[in-house]
């Protein structure tokens, strides 16, 4: 009663419908984690005088009051409470006292320094403030464009903390869950850790969540030829949070032997920018880069980077020029930039936004993938959208195939190419032409190169293991649906929200919103019956990466936490197969739909034409 009392909740009261249907999955996992044995009993809450107990089935029993026996504890926080002192805890992480809160889905510790308030343009350091911390409200984001003060600010290196386990003693070395490290994306020009939820995820899949803020533009990218001032400030903050998430993630039930990053877009950059630095060596077991952006165009300093003189040429003498400051000496220049509004330098028309060679973070132009360069040796699972180029191309109001492929900078051989056809012929010809051309903007930004590193990768045994997938179901995240509405699943009449059933494209983040369980709030209905359990499917898949490496669930799991849905799923589909040397062009690409299917990497003839093939990184 006093450990139920601690959390201002009471023993559990006593429900035999809720006993023996959804208490019985959670007894029977705690079985299955080997946390306690099948004949294991649990203090309930105590009818009159007499003490009672629940076994793993859900029957309950009158037991001695002098029993030593776990308690259940009622759960009186709704489904997103706000922090309040009768939801709260605190938690003792070494020489750090953090007091977060509980919702229905997992504790919550939000808005946690991950580092001292950082001086402009230089590295951040470890935090060493206040040992008492409330972490009960997300930190600003870091300044950004459409972010202005005080909602963002250059303090802004905060992490966020959800788990669905708090060791009793916050010492705890066995039990500890995987940890999933979540770098956002956003072109390093945007977005902010609390911008994912992560209760959903850690409850369903029974991992500790952690993701961050970290500077971005030319305030988190700045690099100059003066020796100090090296850029990916940005990228050395991530590094720090994961440094920190090793020090202290134990206490939240984290394991930090077992931290899988993982991120889209820019965080997908981010993570695969760590699998190439030497500075993250042992710091993480697995890495999943969702939709790394690497080839031509747009894409091409995100997995190719500049050297510092490049960066200056291509962006630091336009934002000079751009802010009048016109002085040629270096330092000035620095001071210059230093005495610069913030919230204006992310806001100039010239931006510093590239990952750049500065020596020591990143020491080569690219993450080297023929074996002689160095490669973290981490489980890696990694893909693309099936049309996550159409989000980098215009939508061209032309009939005309060469001038559209002009327009967007795309080879124009793709014209008349027989590799291309047959091109599509639907009643809206303009729609055609976007097709075509979103089609080559995703293999020579996305998918050709992703499939020459997972190539590579197995060809030169540099991962523990490879896992590749393409998704072709896709929901957009508010607010980001590019040339509208090619990216939404057709609204009819029976279907209200849109039908993905029918034929739309499978755009750039429209894997998010379920990979995070995000799905059912007003701004994010479910479209069909197919929405709500391919989402438990996708946060099954992620989280099973974490626990054991595999992307698909052990059956046993799914069996005792009740996730019939993805159970049926798992015995109706062929496995998902790890990319080996022998299932290139027959199953090493898993496509993620209603009935998931396996073949080989997709569109590689055209990769070949493009002269990006499998072995390009050699």
């Amino acid at each position: 009663m006093a450990a139920c009392e601690a959390l201002a909740e009471t023993l559990l009261p006593v429900n035999e419908t809720f006993f023996t249907s959804e208490l019985v999955y959670s007894l029977r996992y705690l079985t299955y984690e080997g946390a306690y044995s099948e004949s294991q009993l649990y203090y309930v809450a105590s009818s009159g005088s007499t003490c009672q107990a629940v076994d793993s089935q859900g029957a309950v029993s009158s037991v001695s009051c002098d029993a030593v026996l776990p308690a259940l504890c009622s759960q009186s926080a709704a489904i997103g409470a706000a922090a309040e002192p009768t939801n709260s805890l605190t938690v003792s992480a070494s020489n750090l006292t953090i007091t977060g809160y509980y919702d229905q889905a997992s504790f919550r510790f939000e808005g946690i320094p991950y580092a001292n308030p950082p001086e402009r343009f230089t590295y951040s350091t470890m935090y060493s403030g206040n040992p008492t911390l409330n972490a009960t409200a997300y930190g600003p984001e870091c300044i950004q464009s459409g972010v202005p003060p005080p909602y963002g600010s250059e303090d802004c290196l905060f992490l966020n903390i959800y788990t669905p386990y708090i060791p009793q003693d916050g010492t705890a070395s066995t039990g500890l869950k995987p940890v999933m490290f979540w770098i956002h994306g956003g072109a390093f020009t945007s977005g902010a850790g609390s911008q994912s939820d992560g209760g959903n995820m850690a409850s369903r899949g029974d991992v500790v969540i952690v993701t961050i803020n970290y500077r971005l533009s030319t305030l988190g990218f700045l690099a100059l030829e003066d020796g100090e001032t090296n850029g990916n400030f940005g990228i050395a903050d991530q590094i720090l949070a994961l440094d920190w998430v090793r020090q202290y993630i134990a206490a939240f039930g984290g394991d930090p032997t077992r931290i899988t990053i993982f991120g889209q877009s820019a965080g997908a950059g981010s993570v695969r920018a760590m699998l190439g630095s030497e500075q993250t060596t042992g710091k993480f077991a697995g890495a999943i880069p969702m939709s790394n952006l690497a080839g031509s165009d747009y894409a091409t300093t995100y997995s190719l980077y500049y050297t510092i003189p490049e960066e200056v040429y291509v962006a630091v003498d336009p934002i000079l020029a751009e802010i009048n400051c016109t002085t040629t000496n270096v330092s000035e220049a620095l001071t210059c930039l230093k005495n610069y509004d913030a919230y204006s330098l992310v806001t100039l028309e010239n931006v510093a936004r590239y990952i750049v060679v500065d020596g020591t973070i990143i020491t080569t132009d690219e993450l080297v993938l023929n074996g002689t360069g160095h490669v973290a040796r981490v489980q890696l699972m990694m893909g693309n959208m099936r049309d996550d180029g159409a989000a980098f191309i215009g939508y061209t109001n032309t009939t005309n195939l060469t001038a559209a492929l002009e327009a967007q900078y795309l080879p124009t051989g793709v014209a008349n190419n027989y590799l291309f056809e047959p091109y599509p012929a639907g009643p809206n010809a303009t729609l055609d032409i976007f097709n075509v051309t979103a089609r080559a903007a995703t293999d020579v930004e996305f998918r050709c190169l992703d499939q020459a590193t997972a190539w590579s990768g197995v060809t030169h045994d540099l991962f523990e293991s490879v896992w590749y997938y393409q998704f072709n179901r896709s929901y957009q995240t508010p607010g980001f649906s590019p040339n509208y509405p090619v990216c939404e699943a057709p609204v009819t009449a029976e279907y209200p929200y849109g039908d993905p059933s029918q034929e739309y494209f499978k755009c750039h983040s429209g894997e998010v919103m379920y990979v995070w369980g995000g799905l059912g709030g007003s701004d994010t209905p479910y479209r069909d019956d197919e929405d709500l359990p391919f989402m438990q499917r996708m946060v099954d898949i992620w989280t099973s990466f974490a626990r054991t490496y595999n992307p698909n669930p052990d059956t046993e799991y799914l069996t005792v936490r009740g996730y019939n849905n993805t159970l049926a799923a798992a015995y109706a589909e062929q496995s998902w197969e790890q990319v080996t040397e022998s299932n290139f062009y027959t199953s090493a690409l898993r496509t993620l739909q209603w009935a998931s299917i396996n073949t080989g990497f997709a569109e590689q003839p055209q990769c070949d034409y493009f002269d990006y093939p499998l072995s390009y990184y050699g």
